[in-house]
């Protein structure tokens, strides 16, 4: 049974005490890990358009296509959105094993902060303090950077990072968009508590 470790902006609620983290797969966003099947979640209708209407969102990438982003905003108890990343791969190569089809390899919850950064850092701070006790045997850093995606350099991101020896990473980062940018893209200003894998974290420095 895995240890649990559900991830909430609030509150963090732990099977036990005395748990330190040592592999991603063993913690949960809204009640699911990485390395779950999204088939267990969304029906293969859902994934599939999803993946159509998100297959531009990494073109700044060497790799764009290598991977798919999936959202879903039904039935979530602490965020209002959460994504995942999963393979992309054509539906006839998909294995025949529900089981073993969209395997989850990044689960981001997303709460909407839309023009209140320091409470998004505020809030952040707060389940980093928690966080730093589970993670013990990781290292932390901090980033402050530019949003890719905006090119007026006005849109940041602040985050903190919580490397694995796996090379996997958890995260969690405020993004304040520069007010137009955000408008025209019909985005929210959001805090994001996030875990991906080692593949993903590789994709996205690419």
């Amino acid at each position: 049974m895995k240890k649990l470790l559900i991830l909430l902006f609030s509150l963090f609620l732990l099977s036990s005490p005395s748990i330190f983290a040592d592999d991603i797969s063993d913690f949960e966003i809204e009640g699911i890990s990485i390395g779950d099947s999204l088939l267990d979640y969304m029906t293969e209708e859902e994934i599939l358009e999803e993946i159509e209407l998100n297959k531009n969102d990494y073109s700044h990438l060497e790799e764009p296509n290598k991977f798919s982003e999936v959202y879903t905003w039904k039935d979530l108890s602490t965020y209002d959105t959460v994504s995942f990343i999963i393979k992309k791969t054509s539906t006839s190569q998909y294995v025949s094993n529900k089981n073993e089809k969209y395997i989850i390899q990044s689960i981001a919850g997303r709460a909407i902060f839309t023009e209140d950064f320091d409470g998004c850092i505020q809030k952040r701070d707060e389940i980093e303090e928690e966080l730093s006790k589970v993670f013990s045997n990781t290292q932390k850093s901090e980033n402050v950077f530019k949003h890719s995606a905006d090119p007026s350099g006005r849109s940041i991101v602040d985050a903190i990072y919580f490397e694995f020896d796996s090379g996997a990473l958890a995260e969690l980062s405020c993004y304040d968009y520069e007010e137009t940018f955000r408008i025209s893209k019909k985005w929210s200003d959001i805090f994001v508590v996030g875990i991906r894998s080692k593949e993903i974290r590789n994709w996205f420095s690419n």
